[in-house]
């Protein structure tokens, strides 16, 4: 599997929305984030949504 990196466009494995990736890093700090996490932004109708995932439960989407 190729690694996530900043601007892949990814969605859950489960499915859902497809999001871009802002940035990759460890977010395990003081937010209680995933060490190897993802920050993904998406729209929700016309709102925008961000949310840092574990790279773990992302999957590439095919250009």
């Amino acid at each position: 599997m190729a690694e996530i990196k900043k601007g892949d466009v990814v969605m859950l494995k489960s499915g859902g929305p497809s999001m871009t990736v802002e940035n990759v890093g460890n977010y395990g700090g003081m937010a209680m984030g995933p060490e190897e996490g993802a920050l993904c932004n998406w729209f929700d109708g016309n709102k925008p949504v961000s949310k840092v995932f574990d790279i773990a439960v992302l999957t590439h989407i095919d250009d």
